[in-house]
């Protein structure tokens, strides 16, 4: 029995991958704040995430980083990322208001005595009501206890526009800035946004 060959189409070479130029800012402290903690707000609670799904966590992130373009994690496979999140030395606390998630924070001590806030956020619907000062005086106290000799981070042009000033007014100062081209996230038909494959 014999057959037509079907002429396949040429391969097309995937289209160039949108980029944007960013400023990024690296921060650090190295001594604790002398500004005394805000005052305890009944509604909130401030929880260890012990041994976090990788499911939960994605959930944080790709929410809490949609508008600020926050791509890195959702190139990581389940379990790179699981890899990450579940390591020992790092801790992942997330910010509950009325039983609410509302915002997160990552902490890593793989490099001690330096302690890395790895991703610092809130939910958009928190934004603007003081809950991000909360998260990070509590953060600064836990971090302290540790007694590291540097807390450092990095925040970018594309965070949010008072990303810069929150930290600085915290107390990290900044102490190095470079320049970069990073992929852009793009709305899926449901308005979420997808890492650019």
């Amino acid at each position: 029995m014999t057959g037509t060959k079907k002429s396949l189409p040429a391969m097309q070479s995937p289209s160039p991958k949108p980029l944007l130029p960013v400023t990024i800012t690296h921060l650090e402290m190295l001594a604790p704040p002398t500004r005394p903690a805000p005052a305890p707000r009944p509604e909130a609670a401030i929880v260890q995430a012990q041994h976090p799904t990788v499911s939960f966590y994605r959930y944080l992130y790709n929410t809490v980083g949609a508008a600020w373009n926050w791509i890195d994690r959702r190139k990581l496979s389940d379990a790179a990322l699981a890899e990450i999140i579940q390591h020992p030395q790092v801790e992942i606390y997330v910010l509950y208001v009325s039983g609410v998630p509302a915002g997160y924070a990552e902490l890593d001590f793989r490099r001690m005595p330096e302690v890395e806030l790895a991703y610092f956020g809130l939910l958009p619907e928190f934004l603007g009501r003081g809950w991000g000062s909360y998260l990070l005086a509590d953060i600064l106290a836990r971090v302290w206890q540790r007694r590291p000799v540097r807390f450092w981070l990095h925040t970018c042009t594309l965070d949010h526009p008072d990303a810069l000033a929150f930290y600085q007014n915290a107390g990290f100062v900044p102490c190095r800035r470079e320049t970069a081209l990073v992929e852009k996230l793009e709305a899926d038909a449901a308005g979420g946004a997808n890492f650019v494959l």
